[in-house]
């Protein structure tokens, strides 16, 4: 800082004073290092009320800099211009910015380095006594979560589920068998007094154990694949593989039995609201075959009107007066018609833009 000081032995001026004494004098502003300037910039934008990330820095990194802030007393208005400026122009220099750490970069390489590599990386990252684990704990999906907090303890499972935000670990919970909810449940009631290194130390343990995990080929399990290979193989065929299923694995039969999804199921699986999503994304001459020749049938005419009722009006009269006027159809082009609303609705499941009726829940 820059002082005046007095003839006589007076005590020194400070800017702001001199400016006073002399309104035409110009301020100069202090020389702050790298650390002062990040502590002033910090401090005002805390003043303004915004909210800043510090959490995610180093937890060495957080300390220098808080321990910075307790140092720093007055800074007059010079200086504080001066280390906008220069933050401000420092940030306008910036071409290109990196995310920071392993994790970060394995999402912005995702589907572009093999699944082998990336969890590699995982590994070593998780050896750094800098990764908070928990970050990525938390990210997982929760089928993988699963099976890893219904085979660990009831204390450690508590803590897993206290890591996670409330909406994931609502839905967690709730795949659970009832027994099992309630004493993590109540675990969880217990995990006041365990101290932040503990905690750091399970999450570190957990995040191994995901690792070492073996990979996938598949992204869906078995009974997945089978049925929705079977929603859209003919009926005749279906049933047969079915027969073939049952006299092999009785269990795994029923189970690709739930999965499979046809258009008899439509008005037991598909909310009317969703309906007009359907619609919208079926290609018309399509969408009229497919309710010409369901309404021939009466298996399949309930489905057809259920999709007819939960449209527009205008719409649905449209199509009736369509299908009225629609010709005999080829029985291979009825199959490929009826295939294509259930692939519409399952490329829409798949998008997360409408949810199957569980009709086990309904009941």
């Amino acid at each position: 800082m820059t002082q005046a000081v007095m003839k006589g032995g007076q005590r020194p001026v400070s800017p702001a004073q001199a400016a006073v004494a002399d309104p035409g004098r110009r301020v100069l502003p202090r020389s702050l290092n790298g650390r002062e300037k990040a502590a002033v910039i910090v401090r005002l934008l805390l003043s303004e009320g915004t909210a800043l990330p510090l959490a995610a820095l180093p937890d060495h990194l957080q300390a220098r800099l808080t321990e910075q802030i307790g140092k720093m007393r007055l800074v007059d208005r010079a200086t504080l211009s001066a280390v906008i400026n220069d933050f401000l122009t420092e940030l306008e220099e910036v071409g290109l910015s990196f995310p920071g750490g392993i994790e970060g970069a394995l999402t912005i390489m995702d589907g572009h380095i093999s699944p082998g590599a990336a969890g590699r990386l995982r590994r070593m990252a998780a050896g750094s006594s800098r990764a908070d684990p928990w970050e990525r704990i938390a990210a997982l999906p929760l089928d993988r979560l699963l099976p890893v907090i219904e085979e660990e303890g009831t204390e450690v499972a508590a803590v897993l589920l206290s890591k996670l935000p409330v909406p994931k670990a609502a839905d967690l919970l709730g795949r659970m068998t009832g027994d099992r909810a309630r004493r993590i449940a109540y675990a969880v009631s217990l995990t006041g007094n365990v101290d932040p290194e503990t905690v750091r130390r399970i999450g570190q343990a957990l995040a191994a154990r995901l690792d070492n995990q073996p990979l996938r080929a598949f992204e869906t399990g078995p009974v997945q694949r089978v049925g929705a290979i079977l929603n859209v193989v003919p009926q005749i065929r279906r049933d047969d593989v079915l027969e073939g299923l049952e006299s092999e694995d009785a269990g795994f039969a029923e189970e690709v039995r739930k999965a499979i999804f046809t258009f008899l199921h439509i008005p037991a699986r598909i909310a009317p609201r969703d309906v007009p999503k359907v619609i919208r994304m079926m290609d018309q001459p399509v969408l009229v075959t497919a309710l010409a020749v369901a309404m021939t049938a009466p298996e399949t005419a309930l489905a057809a009107e259920f999709l007819l009722s939960n449209m527009s009006q205008r719409m649905a009269q449209a199509l009736r007066e369509e299908m009225e006027t629609r010709g005999k159809v080829r029985d291979r082009d009825a199959e490929t018609a009826m295939n294509a609303v259930i692939l519409t609705i399952r490329d829409l499941e798949n998008a997360g833009e409408l949810v199957l009726v569980d009709p086990e829940e309904e009941g």
